[in-house]
């Protein structure tokens, strides 16, 4: 999900080890968790922002711009003109103005409304919306011409709905097709426009009464609050936590969508965890994940989350990457079997955190190759990925030729230099 956006209103001039300074405390975060994240000491932190030692290289940089979750790289260095690229904020899709300009539009509520189609339909129309996107290198280009037209759909069978059950099940498309608008609107140069998303799918949800609505809706909202930072994780958790009280008691007798989802919803405590630091509860959320995988279909795998037993492989390396653990990130890496995932944005979306670990683990190299892997999976996952983009540009700033022109090479190809 895109970070907070909002530019922090400097006053120049600021030295970059005041900017730091402003952007962790404005995050809540202290130095030992910034220094942790960057693989400093908390004394080099704190050296850095009084100006006792130079400005670091490009590559702590971003480092230390990928742990804060900054908008820009000018944001750090004051200097409009060096590297204004989004880190965590893509350029923004094509389509992105007519999918805001549907999700902005007040609905009518007029005599002159065309007759809804019946849920059951839509609910087909989200099905094949999902396995587009999971088929489709250009992922977000599929959803971005079909979102328009389906949201406005949804809408009306809400708004038709001449009885509780027919409302139920209208609010439940409802939901879900805002879970697929989150996921176009992920990492694109409007965070209020993907929170409103967010909070309509929760309503929907809700109004629904659709366990598995519920999940899902939840399982974004916990996304969109860890991915607003430190501040915000608790808020992520709460969510999480809810929610499962309320799933758990469910799970004997449920459908498979709903177990997927519970399973989804303990990595997401798992991920926040890491995030945080914290590696006995990110494990251990994580054993709880697998187990109810285990409990899957062999060849299940959940349309909105990539929910199943192939993915908890992946889901370990996000663990280990989060944790900022580059040798163990590297080993599930190993371990996991990137083919046997279907969906292509899935796949790619792990590699590229198999190419944080490789950073970590200080393997350049395979980092690069790892990430020309995720680019021939789905180029949209790549283009629109923070981590992703910050390798490639660390990379462009590496001693070795080969490596620079490697780099360099990728960065064209994803958009974010010139050729």
């Amino acid at each position: 999900m895109s970070s907070d956006a909002t530019p922090v209103p400097y006053t120049d001039p600021l030295s970059f080890g005041q900017r730091v300074q402003l952007l962790r405390t404005r995050r809540g975060m202290s130095r030992v968790v910034l220094a942790g994240l960057v693989g400093r000491s908390s004394s080099w932190v704190k050296q850095v922002e009084r100006g006792e030692i130079q400005t670091p290289k490009l590559g702590m940089i971003l480092r230390i711009a990928e742990a804060l979750r900054v908008r820009d790289l000018s944001e750090l260095t004051g200097d409009q003109s060096s590297l204004p690229v989004g880190l965590f904020v893509g350029p923004g899709h094509e389509r992105l103005p007519a999918v805001a300009a549907v999700i902005n539009a007040f609905p009518s509520w007029g005599a002159g409304d065309r007759e809804a189609s019946p849920a059951a339909h839509l609910r087909a129309r989200v099905a094949r919306a999902w396995a587009a996107r999971h088929s489709a290198p250009n992922h977000r280009d599929v959803l971005g011409a079909l979102l328009p037209a389906l949201i406005q759909d949804a809408q009306l069978a809400v708004r038709q709905a001449e009885s509780g059950a027919q409302r139920r099940a209208a609010q439940s498309v409802l939901a879900e097709v805002y879970a697929l608008a989150q996921f176009f609107l992920a990492y694109q140069p409007e965070p209020a426009l993907l929170w409103r998303v967010t909070e309509r799918g929760m309503m929907a949800a809700q109004e629904s009464g659709d366990p598995h609505a519920i999940g899902v809706a939840a399982w974004l909202a916990a996304q969109a609050h860890r991915d607003s930072g430190p501040a915000h994780y608790e808020a992520a958790d709460a969510v999480v936590s809810d929610t499962l009280r309320y799933l758990e008691p469910l799970l004997p007798g449920a459908a498979t969508p709903v177990l997927a989802i519970t399973g989804a919803l303990r990595f997401e405590a798992a991920y926040t965890a890491a995030r945080r630091g914290d590696a006995g509860t990110a494990w251990g959320h994580w054993d709880k994940a697998r187990e109810v995988a285990d409990r899957l279909p062999g060849g299940y795998y959940h349309p909105v989350t990539s929910f199943s037993r192939p993915v908890m492989g992946a889901h370990a390396v996000t663990v280990a990457v989060e944790l900022r653990a580059g040798g163990e990130a590297v080993r599930q890496a190993a371990a996991a079997d990137a083919s046997v995932i279907p969906s292509r944005p899935r796949r790619a979306r792990h590699r590229i955190e198999q190419a944080r670990g490789y950073r970590l683990d200080g393997q350049m190299e395979a980092a690069l190759a790892t990430l020309e892997s995720a680019f021939e999976a789905a180029p949209e996952t790549i283009r629109y990925n923070g981590y992703a983009r910050g390798i490639v540009l660390e990379g462009t700033e590496a001693k070795s030729p080969d490596r620079r022109r490697r780099a360099a090479a990728l960065a064209v190809r994803i958009g974010i230099l010139a050729a």
